[in-house]
C-alpha cells in the first residue's frame, strides 16, 4: 500500500496528515508507532486523518492518534494544520471552517490566507471534574494530588482533552520528564492526562512546557496553552488575553470567562509531502 502524507507542524508540535476523504486507510497501533519513530519512520507527535464530515453540522472531520498509537480527543495545533492543508490543497474555500474531532466542533478562521495567524474557537472549557474526567466529587480552582510521598498542587481543566496544570518558578528547571509521567499515570485520571508546567511572567504573558500523554514532552500544545490560561484566569493570576511562550513558539489565548469560548491564535507550517510504502 502506498500512503501519501504531508508533514506539518504548529510551533514544532509536528504531525503527519493523511487525506482519508476518498480512501479508507486504517493503520494498526504498531504501524503508527513505526511511522512515529524519528529514526526508522517519518517522525511525529500525532498522526491526523482527514475524513468526511459524519453529520450535517461540520465541514470535515479529523481523527488524532498519538505517537504511541492511542487515539486522542482534540488537538489545538493540529486543527490549525488541518485547516491550512484543506485550503492549500483546494479541498475547500470556506472561511471560517467548522471542523469536528472526537470531542466536538471547532471553528477555524484564516485571516486573509495568512497562515501565521490562524484563529480557532476552541469551545468552552470543561471544569466539572467528573466530565474531564478526574476523580473528584466537587469542582475546585485547585486540587491536591496524592503522589504517595508528597502532595502536588494542580489545576485541572478539559479543552476536549484533560489537562493538569502545575505552577513553577523556573520553566527551564521544571521536572517535565520526571513529574509529568507520574501525574499522567495517576489513577485519579482514568483516561490519563496532559501536564502543563506554567511560569507566570506577568498578567499577560506565561512560559509553558508540556508533557503530552502518548507523546512525551512536545515543543507546543494548543489545548494545553488554552487550559493553562483558563486556569490562570480562574485563579486571578492572568488577564483575559495572554501570550503563551512555548519551546516551539508563541500562541495568543483569549478567554472572557465562564460561559464564553476560548480563542487560540497561532501559525501552521507545511514542511513536505511524501509517499510511504507499507
Amino acid at each position: 500500500m502506498n500512503l501519501k502524507f504531508t508533514k506539518m507542524h504548529g510551533l514544532g508540535n509536528d504531525f503527519v496528515i493523511i487525506n482519508n476523504l476518498y480512501e479508507n486507510f486504517s493503520l494498526s497501533i504498531e504501524q503508527i508507532k513505526l511511522l512515529a519513530n524519528r529514526n526508522f519512520g517519518i517522525g511525529f507527535d500525532q498522526l491526523l486523518f482527514i475524513e468526511p464530515s459524519n453529520n450535517n453540522q461540520g465541514d470535515f472531520h479529523y481523527r488524532i492518534f498519538n505517537a504511541d498509537g492511542s487515539e486522542a480527543e482534540q488537538c489545538g495545533n493540529g486543527v490549525r494544520c488541518i485547516a491550512r492543508y484543506l485550503i492549500e490543497n483546494n479541498l475547500t474555500n470556506k472561511n471560517p471552517l467548522k471542523l469536528s474531532a472526537k470531542s466536538g466542533f471547532m471553528e477555524v478562521n484564516i485571516n486573509n490566507s495568512d497562515f501565521d495567524f490562524i484563529k480557532v474557537n476552541m469551545g468552552e472549557p470543561i471544569l466539572n471534574p467528573l466530565a474531564i474526567p478526574f476523580n473528584r466529587a466537587r469542582q475546585e480552582k485547585r486540587y491536591q494530588l496524592n503522589l504517595f510521598e508528597s502532595e502536588q498542587d494542580i489545576m485541572v481543566i478539559s479543552m476536549g482533552n484533560p489537562h493538569a496544570i502545575v505552577m513553577t518558578n523556573n520553566i527551564k528547571q521544571a521536572p517535565v520528564t520526571t513529574l509529568g509521567p507520574r501525574i499522567a499515570k495517576h489513577p485519579d485520571f482514568p483516561e490519563s492526562v496532559n501536564i502543563e508546567f506554567m511560569q507566570i511572567i506577568n498578567r499577560s504573558e506565561i512560559s509553558l512546557r508540556v508533557f503530552e500523554r502518548g507523546a512525551g514532552e512536545t515543543l507546543a500544545c494548543g489545548t494545553g496553552a488554552c487550559a493553562a490560561v483558563v486556569a490562570g484566569i480562574l485563579n486571578d493570576m492572568l488577564d483575559r488575553c495572554v501570550k503563551v511562550e512555548l519551546p516551539g513558539g508563541t500562541l495568543t489565548i483569549e478567554w472572557q470567562g465562564i460561559g464564553h469560548p476560548v480563542y487560540m491564535t497561532g501559525a501552521a507550517v507545511s514542511v513536505f509531502n511524501g509517499t510511504l510504502e507499507l
